[in-house]
């Protein structure tokens, strides 16, 4: 058996001329508009632009035969801030919503979101953790405005070490339980480059029964052991789960700059890493983080194409022959 690759990119295109679904309005900019109401409708406007934006992109994404995409999560700007607490901005948003829900029962693609790292589920600060779960509230009433089943369509680091890395896992486990359940189903967590190892999140993801997301290059930025040791783990937290299992795949800007993001992916590397894991899983769906976004996709192609032994499916999907 051959393990079928379906590769994805992240809420913009390079392609698509003014297509951005991350356009935004500060508090400082609200505030200058002497009009709360009109202030609220100018809001309303740019975040049905971004959702606009956002169903040209999932287009492109049909026409490209490409089937794995995540959102912005920047589509509503200030959805969130204290001061708009009384703001319903779902409902102005209905309709739009549901010309995406249309489009991708026609056109059926994975989707998903990666809230920013203001979301940390580990906090002790109450007022950060309450913000937390309001974030992940307003990504439950987008994917159900959508109509997208919520099960795995949120990507989350486990958050802060504070010092004492141990006590920051305990502190996870600990909040977890003040998390409703209907968030807890939306919920993946990943491995970061700094202090969440993947030995550390298989831990948290094991003993709360949620899949982990394997960042690839996140790993190999840390001395811990190799990824290899923990591939069986990694598998298994998605074997009660629907959706096929997810990573991240990015590729070191420079020796200097090994943590940021290159404007493309090291064929070379993604190559002998799928080589190493072929057969052992069905399916996995490779989200590429890559500053050139769909560009960066459709040139990892390319690339591949250079094997003798990449078999495409269609333009972004392939296996390699056993």
């Amino acid at each position: 058996m051959s393990t079928v690759v379906r590769l994805g990119y992240v809420a913009m295109s390079v392609h698509l001329e003014n297509s951005s679904p991350s356009q935004t309005m500060t508090f400082a900019q609200f505030q200058r508009v002497k009009d709360h109401e009109a202030a609220i409708r100018k809001l309303e406007r740019i975040a049905l632009s971004n959702l606009e934006n956002c169903l040209r992109l999932l287009k492109h994404n049909a026409w490209s035969e490409i089937e794995f995409f995540r959102f912005s999560s920047k589509l509503i700007p200030l959805a969130n801030h204290e001061a708009l607490k009384e703001w319903n901005y779902i409902a102005p948003l209905k309709d739009a919503l549901q010309r995406i829900s249309v489009f991708l029962k026609e056109h059926p693609m994975r989707v998903d979101f990666h809230p920013d790292h203001f979301v940390v589920l580990n906090s002790t600060d109450k007022e950060v953790f309450k913000h937390s779960i309001q974030t992940l509230r307003m990504h439950q009433k987008l994917l159900k405005g959508m109509d997208i089943p919520l099960q795995n369509r949120c990507v989350l680091h486990v958050g802060g070490a504070y010092n004492d890395k141990e006590k920051a896992l305990e502190q996870f486990i600990h909040n977890w339980g003040l998390v409703p359940q209907s968030l807890q189903q939306m919920i993946m967590l990943e491995n970061d480059d700094t202090t969440f190892h993947i030995k550390d999140v298989l831990y948290l993801c094991e003993k709360l029964n949620v899949p982990i997301i394997f960042d690839l290059h996140h790993q190999a930025n840390n001395d811990e052991t190799s990824w290899q040791e923990h591939w069986d783990r990694i598998i298994r937290t998605w074997e009660q789960e629907t959706l096929p299992l997810k990573m991240h795949i990015s590729s070191p800007k420079s020796d200097k700059e090994f943590r940021a993001h290159a404007d493309y992916i090291d064929v070379n590397g993604f190559y002998s890493f799928l080589k190493e894991v072929n057969g052992t899983i069905p399916q996995i769906d490779c989200m590429i983080e890559a500053k050139k976004k769909d560009e960066a996709l459709f040139q990892l192609v390319r690339d591949l194409k250079s094997y003798e032994d990449v078999e495409f499916i269609n333009s972004s999907t392939f296996y390699i022959k056993s």
